[in-house]
Order: structure tokens, then C-alpha cells, then sequence
């Protein structure tokens, strides 16, 4: 069933999917408006109904002034209901434990000498701006301290970083309550992506056989890691003991992937156009009843990217970078997915997006490429269209509507494989 005419009830879809937050309380807000799954109560108590799961994918912060609000928030539900939420590490999470560090006396390598000399405030700045692509995280964290009334400093604002990261601090038990990869039924969820390098690496361990397998000792190894970090470990080179979950979250050297990492791999070529996993890692994750993966990290636009081969699905559900306030909404069971959002098009009209689609429809258009223009069929739209997608050089996307009638003429043919690192 492509859209979702009256009585379709996405209450009838249990896992409630949200992810890349980055900071910004209205995603969280508005994915919690008219949510049969998940509520917020009292401002800010996250509540998830009885019988539903709530994932939450990962990025929590960095570009929006709500980052400790929405750590909180999501800390708080997952102590009062465990069994009920689940909390992925981004790679925006993670690679804040890199400060502790780098704020005190080993700064990147890359770092210009007069910011090596300068106050934190000015180095903390420059790490942001510089090395984890979060500009504008200096400010926004300066802006959510002022709320309390009493005068912040730059200082203070270094300070509330590396409290964050101290003994109790919010985001080291966020990260802890976290983990790297979770699977419910068919459907595998992680932050970035999953590819060939990635599946049964463990770093620094041998390959692992067996997917789920494969989860357990990842996010063993994640614990692990948090582990060395909290109690500030040193191999016997002298180097950090937690070093290999930074380089794990981190792009590969001179690269913008890490297709070896669950946190920073992409299923995206290399403009960010979704693409599906190798044809050989589909029947792998199949072989073992896995036929979805639902991930984050990497923006499509404004709405869910659904791409489909057969009887497996990748869902792409980024809700940053996106045209329209707010984040859309996301539903899971095992035989179907449930989308609502909205989508501003390229002509300027704001249009919403809902649709629900079983996993064995191979006759619907969605997730399909057109083959002449390359664009992702994303689902139907308010006003009986069909919205297009496409990720352009340079960052740009692209969002059309164009007549269902339209569609068939221009030949749709399957969503593309992503393409495999040598």
C-alpha cells in the first residue's frame, strides 16, 4: 500500500524511529506531536507507550542550542525505561571524548601555532569549527548555559564541556547507555552505514562470523572503550587506550567514509545520493534474517529515503540539513514501514509526505531510480504527485513532484548499489 488513505493507523507500526537531532529541540518536539508511540510529558519527560520501542539513532548534539536538553531527555527515558529505548552513538557524540585530551596540552596535529598558544575558548573554537565539522557548537552551547540568568563566560563554557565528560558527567553516561549496532527482527539499525568492510570487524579482534554475533562483540568492544576512557587508560606506548573508538567514528584518512565503521560509514555515493549495500552483503544480512537497515548520519533531504531490492529495504532517516523545520516521523514493524513528513520542493510548495509500504510489495514505485534523470522515487505527496529526489555536486539536492502517470513512462528501474571502497 503506497499512501496511507483513512483508517490506516500508524499506531499499528510498534518501533518509533528518530534520529540526528544535533541540538535541536523542535525535531525532538515535533516528532513527539500526534505520536501514537512516544510523548513528551511535562516538557521535557520522554515517555514510551506501553508495547513500543523507541531508537533513537544517534548525533544528539553539535548544531542546535538544546544539546543538553536533548541529553537529558533521552538519558532520563532510557534509565526509567530500558527495556523500551534504545540510544545509538553518533559520530557527533563520540568525538567529543577526544577533548579531555586535546584541551589539555595535545591539541590536533593540524593545529596552527598561534591557536596551539591561544585561551581554550579560542582552541575549543577552532576544534569545532575545524575538526568536527561543528561550527556554530561553541555558540550554541554558550546560548543554553545563558538561559539559567546568570552571567556565562567563555571559559565556563569550555568548562561545561569537559564537565560533560567528567566523573557523572551527562554525556559520558549518555555515550555509556549507548551502544554501536542493535537489531529487532528483521531490521539491523546503526548510525552510518553497514558495508563489507564493516560487517565481523571488531577492531583490534579477530573477524567475527555471525551478524548478531558481530553486534555483541562490537558493542562489547564500545563499552570497553568508554571503559578505558573513564578511567583514562594508556597503553604501554603511551598512547590513549580509548584512541581506537576516535579513529573508529572518524572518517578514514583522506577520505570522507570509513567504510570499515558502523558510526561513519555511508550509504551514499559519493555526492550523498542513498544508495542500497553490495548485492553480496544483501544476502549475507538475508542469510540471516535481516531484510532492513535503518540508518542516520548521512542528510536525503527532507523526508525518509526508502530504497528497496527485493525483500530487503534500507531506510535513510537524517533529519539534518533538512528545508523544513521540525523532523518527520518514522514507524517500523516487521512486514511494513510508516512515513510522515513534509518535503519543501524546489518550486517552493510545502508538501506532506505519509505513506505506508510493505516490505514484499515489489510493485510499488517507491525506492525506486528513475533511470533517466537518476532520481529516488520517495513516495506521494498531499497533492497526488509523487515526490522525486536527487543529491546534485557540491551538496546540493534536488526536489521535484511529478504526476504518477509521468512516473511509469520514465522507465523506474532498481535503487543503485552503493559503491565499494578498493
Amino acid at each position: 500500500m503506497e499512501s496511507a488513505p483513512e483508517g490506516t493507523s500508524k499506531a499499528g507500526h510498534p518501533v518509533a524511529y528518530l534520529t540526528d537531532v544535533e541540538g535541536i529541540w523542535e525535531k525532538l518536539a515535533t516528532f513527539c506531536q500526534d505520536n501514537p508511540h512516544v510523548s513528551l510529558e511535562s516538557g521535557d519527560r520522554l515517555v514510551v507507550r506501553p508495547g513500543a520501542t523507541f531508537v533513537f539513532g544517534g548525533d544528539a548534539i553539535d548544531r542546535g542550542p538544546a544539546g543538553l536538553r536533548v541529553l537529558r531527555t533521552l538519558l532520563e527515558a532510557w534509565r526509567r525505561q530500558p527495556s523500551q529505548v534504545v540510544l545509538l552513538a553518533g559520530n557527533r557524540d563520540i568525538n567529543k571524548l577526544r577533548l579531555v585530551r586535546e584541551l589539555h596540552g595535545h591539541p590536533p596535529t593540524r593545529t596552527p601555532p598561534e591557536i596551539r598558544t591561544a585561551p581554550r575558548p579560542v582552541l575549543l573554537r577552532w576544534i569545532f569549527e575545524n575538526t568536527m565539522g561543528a561550527r556554530g557548537a561553541f555558540d550554541h552551547r554558550l546560548e543554553e548555559l545563558s538561559r539559567t540568568g546568570t552571567p556565562v563566560s567563555d571559559e565556563d563554557v569550555v568548562d561545561s564541556f569537559l564537565e560533560d565528560l567528567g566523573p557523572g558527567g551527562l554525556l559520558r553516561d549518555y555515550l555509556t547507555a549507548c551502544r554501536l549496532v542493535h537489531r529487532i527482527g528483521n531490521t539491523l539499525f546503526v548510525h552510518g552505514g553497514v558495508h563489507e568492510h564493516s560487517v565481523g570487524r571488531v577492531p583490534s579482534r579477530a573477524p567475527v562470523k555471525g551478524v548478531d554475533a558481530w553486534g555483541e562483540a562490537l558493542n562489547r568492544w564500545y563499552s570497553e572503550q568508554l571503559e578505558a576512557f573513564a578511567e583514562q587508560r594508556f597503553t604501554p606506548e603511551g598512547t590513549p587506550a580509548w584512541e581506537p573508538v576516535i579513529a573508529y567514528q572518524a572518517p578514514t584518512p583522506g577520505q570522507r567514509i570509513n567504510t570499515a565503521s558502523v558510526v561513519y560509514g555511508r550509504m551514499a555515493d559519493q555526492h550523498n545520493h542513498p544508495a542500497l549495500p553490495s548485492q553480496a552483503l544483501i544476502t549475507t544480512l538475508a542469510r540471516e534474517g535481516i531484510h532492513r537497515l535503518v540508518v542516520g548520519h548521512t542528510p536525503s533531504g527532507d523526508s525518509p529515503s526508502v530504497l528497496r531490492s527485493e525483500q530487503f529495504e534500507l531506510i535513510l532517516a537524517d533529519n539534518s540539513y533538512g528545508r523544513v523545520e521540525g523532523a518527520s516521523q518514522l514507524f517500523l514493524r516487521e512486514d511494513s514501514v510508516f512515513v510522515e513528513g513534509r518535503a519543501k520542493l524546489d518550486d517552493g510548495r510545502l508538501e506532506q509526505v505519509r505513506f505506508q509500504l510493505a516490505l514484499e510489495d515489489d510493485a510499488s514505485l517507491i525506492g525506486r531510480q528513475l533511470l533517466d534523470t537518476g532520481q529516488l522515487v520517495k513516495g506521494p505527496l498531499q497533492s497526488g504527485e509523487w515526490l522525486l529526489f536527487r543529491a546534485l555536486p557540491q551538496w546540493r539536492i534536488e526536489q521535484l513532484a511529478a504526476p504518477l502517470g509521468e512516473l511509469a513512462q520514465r522507465h523506474p528501474g532498481p535503487a543503485p548499489l552503493a559503491p565499494q571502497a578498493p
